[in-house]
This record gives structure tokens, sequence and C-alpha cells, in this order.
């Protein structure tokens, strides 16, 4: 009997080790070929230069993590089409730089700074009530914050660092926004800049990473919560006027990746795309006429995406969403 138990339990973690080689594998081969800097411009052969000229003067945009990368590129491309962009940004100095620099460069002066630390749901909430208080509209909210930590790091509220950002923070502050969006309907959207490398990984109700920490799987996983939010929040708000997109800007070269990825930048050195080419799907969605953008959908490089690779045996896994809401639900009700 336990010889048996032992033989199942070996080809079990067989079959897992060679699914999650599979997946990695396949994630890497596909991203090398679509995610660089010559695929964006391969693929843009295919982009109508008249979807972008669009100008949105009176729109209100909430850009988060906008002080650098791709999150400043989509600020800017927002400012320099006429709209009134809110930076969201955890250090003052480097929002303060960020926004004079929009300013000067667009010539937008309707552009702001707001200080909030993501990682913290009572400083979202206290965001939230502060930006209420201005009962503005808001037409655009970017969920770009993001953070990888390679090491394990828990917040002052208790939560591992990667999700707090990434999972919690986004989920608090568009839920927090969704009166404000709902004043701009049938006109306002949410998009979220997620990631190709939520393509490894399956959805796990596991959030704060119970194993051995691995920083880079746990990334991966908290990208893929961003997609199967959203096609919650599509469903949940689809009688709001509020659309609701996840996207992938491709490996572009920005502060995070060469911070976070050392290895992985140094590899792919020149072959990266720009920043302005990791926001440009971004700020597309943010312009695109509603109707011709699905909610709930993964979009890359200006046009709609599948979700999971062949054979990766990731699909199914997004039927374990309501359970992580549920728990997304419990952890923001605990601070005010």
């Amino acid at each position: 009997m336990q010889v048996q138990l032992h033989f199942s339990i070996s080809i079990t973690a067989l079959a897992m080790f060679l699914l999650k080689t599979w997946r990695s594998t396949a994630f890497g081969l596909y991203g090398y070929l679509n995610f660089t800097k010559s695929a964006f411009l391969d693929h843009s052969k295919n982009f109508k230069a008249e979807e972008m000229e669009t100008q949105i003067p009176g729109k209100n945009c909430i850009v988060t993590g906008a002080n650098s990368g791709i999150g400043y590129s989509t600020a800017e491309g927002l400012a320099q089409r006429g709209a009134t962009v809110y930076l969201v940004c955890r250090n003052k100095d480097r929002g303060e730089a960020a926004l004079s620099q929009i300013q000067t460069r667009t010539g937008n002066q309707n552009v702001y700074l707001e200080i909030c630390d993501l990682s913290s749901v009572a400083e979202i909430k206290s965001f939230a009530s502060r930006f209420s208080e201005k009962n503005v509209p808001v037409h655009v909210l970017v969920n770009n914050a993001g953070v990888l930590e390679q090491n394990r790091i828990t917040t002052s509220e208790g939560f591992e660092m990667n999700f707090a950002v990434n999972v919690l923070g986004t989920y608090a502050m568009t839920e927090l926004m969704v009166p404000l969006l709902e004043k701009a309907s049938p006109d306002a959207r949410v998009i979220t800049v997620s990631s190709g490398g939520m393509y490894s990984t399956p959805l796990t109700t596991d959030l704060q990473y119970s194993e051995k920490f691995n920083g880079a799987e746990q990334y991966a996983r908290n990208k893929r919560i961003q997609v199967a939010l959203t096609e919650t929040w599509a469903d949940k708000y689809k009688n709001k006027g509020i659309g609701f997109y996840t996207m992938h800007p491709g490996w572009a070269d920005t502060p995070g990746v060469a911070k976070s990825l050392p290895s992985f930048s140094k590899s792919l050195s020149g072959k990266f795309r720009t920043s302005e080419e990791g926001a440009d799907t971004v700020i597309w969605l943010a312009l695109q006429p509603k109707e011709k953008l699905v909610s709930g959908a993964f979009y890359f490089d200006r046009a709609e995406a599948h979700k999971h690779l062949a054979f990766a045996a990731t699909r199914g896994s997004h039927a374990l969403i309501n359970s992580v809401v549920d728990s997304l639900n419990s952890m923001a009700s605990l601070f005010v």
C-alpha cells in the first residue's frame, strides 16, 4: 500500500514538474517571438495612425505608478491628447519631477499629483475619500502600479508586498473608484496593466505564496489574478456603463524591469521595447470608442489577445476567482 501511494505521489509530482516546465518553455518561446521590440515594429505595420489622433479634453484620467516607465509614458500620452491627468505616486519627490516634466513637455497644465502608497489599503481608502471630494467623473482609471520583489517582504498591514500592490491594491483602488467611474458612464473604462508572465501560471487561491518564496512566480500569479478579476468586474458592472480591460505591454525597458530582473534585462539588452511602445496599447484602449472594445478582454499590441497558451492547463483555473474575490473583500474590509 505504501509503495502504491509513493508511486502515485511520484507520478503526480512528475506530471506537475513537466507541466510547469512546458508552461515556462512555451511562455519563453511565445514571448521571444511576440514581446520584443522587433515584434512591436512588425505588429505596428497593422496599426491605424488615426486611432491615436483622438483628443480627449475634459476627460479625467487617473494613472497609478505614473512617475516612471509605462505609467509615466501613459500619463504623458494622455496629457498630450488634452486629458486632465492625475498621477498617483508613492514618492513625492519623484512624483513632482514627473509632474513638472509632463506639464513642460505637453504644455498641458491640467496634470496633478496625488500621493498614495498602493501597498496600503488604508492609504488607498484615504486617497479615494480625498479624491471623491473633488466630485469629478473618472473617465479612465489606469491600474499601472506594480512591483516585483524577489524576496518576501511583508507590508505594515501584514501582506506579502507583491500581492499587496499588484492584487489587493489594484482591487481596492478599482472598487473604490466605481462611484466616480459611474459618473462618466457610458464612457468610463478601467485599464489594468498585466503581464505576459501570467501565461506561465494558473490562477491560485494561495494569494500570499505559502511555499518557499519565488518573487517572479508570485508576480506572474498576481498578473493572472488581474486578468481574471477584470472578467469578474466586466460581468459585475456590465450595466453601469464601465468597460474593464487588461493589457500586456510586451517586454519593455523600464526601471522596474532593470531593478527586479537584472539577468533577464541583461540577456535581452537591445531587444526591449521602449516605455512608450509598452504604453501604446494602454493609450489606445483609452481612446477607442467603447463599441470597438470587449469588456473583460485581454489586449496586446492594439488587438484582443488570448489569455491561455496551448496545453498549459490554465483555462479552468479562472473558476477560482470568486473565492479570490471573497478573500480580497475580507482583507480590504480590515482597514479604515
